[in-house]
């Protein structure tokens, strides 16, 4: 894990309560959202934050379309036993490249009949992929035991409009050291301004990087930038991983955006800010 991941934690301390603080929780009228205290993230935090998931330099690959929907990857996928895309959306070029590669493709959406495209390697089930498991919603540990159980590597590409912070959590770190890649769009990121959205996203990145490293991150300009703390924020981005033991990184990247990448809209050109990478 890089250097200064643990500076995104707060103390585990209970902070000392104001009189308005007593008083609020002392009024049983109040409604729920009165209850929580929004502590602010501070420049120190936030940075250090941003500085941890700056991308290291390897080679990349375009796998997909050349608009929305298509990603870059390391070069490490042969190998890769199946792909597993929660979030189907209109559009499974991604998906099809995968099948291609003769990878068994998993795909997983409730808001959708099937992937806009068939291929014999698609697996399609009509759930939501979240933190847990019923009639609607799949964890991606049931998901991935029930469709192709064992240890061979996989490939993990999630684009689920931020239900990415729950399943990731409940994620075993045994089922994500299986993902020899992981193309991951996050979103809400100008909530990482206040708890308790900054404690989660730090956890949920925290453990990604416990055994992969960031190798890209592509800003979606559909969604625009705020400033969190101090520092220029993509409100969503696509953080591409990999897995630390398969590339041996020269550097950090240190250009972007990268030759191979795609404005989602090509009518914005919205580059990575400068506080995102090793400039």
């Amino acid at each position: 894990m890089p250097e200064g991941t643990t500076t995104w934690v707060r103390s585990r301390s209970e902070p000392e309560r104001s009189e308005s603080a007593a008083a609020v929780t002392s009024q049983p009228d109040q409604p729920a959202a009165a209850l929580l205290e929004h502590r602010p993230t501070n420049a120190e935090q936030m940075a250090a934050f941003a500085t941890a998931l700056h991308p290291h330099r390897v080679d990349l690959v375009r796998i997909g379309p050349d608009d929305d929907g298509g990603y870059l990857l390391p070069d490490v996928l042969d190998g890769t036993d199946a792909c597993f895309s929660p979030g189907v959306g209109t559009c499974s070029d991604f998906e099809l490249a995968c099948a291609e590669r003769g990878m068994q493709v998993f795909l997983a959406d409730a808001t959708v009949d099937g992937p806009a495209v068939e291929h014999p390697n698609f697996h399609f089930i009509p759930k939501f992929i979240g933190g847990y498991d019923d009639d609607t919603t799949i964890s991606l540990d049931a998901w991935v035991d029930g469709s192709c159980p064992g240890t061979s590597d996989l490939l993990l590409q999630m684009d689920i409009e931020g239900a990415e912070y729950a399943s990731l959590l409940a994620a075993t770190p045994a089922l994500l050291r299986r993902f020899r890649v992981m193309a991951i769009e996050f979103h809400f990121l100008g909530h990482l301004a206040a708890d308790p959205f900054f404690a989660i996203a730090a956890s949920v990145f925290a453990k990604l990087l416990a055994s992969h490293d960031v190798v890209h991150i592509h800003p979606n300009n559909f969604c625009g930038i705020v400033d969190v703390a101090g520092v220029p924020t993509p409100q969503v981005m696509e953080f591409t991983f990999v897995r630390r033991d398969l590339v041996v990184s020269d550097g950090w990247a240190t250009q972007f955006p990268h030759p191979l990448d795609i404005e989602n809209d090509p009518t914005n050109a919205m580059p990575l800010p400068a506080a995102w990478f090793h400039g």
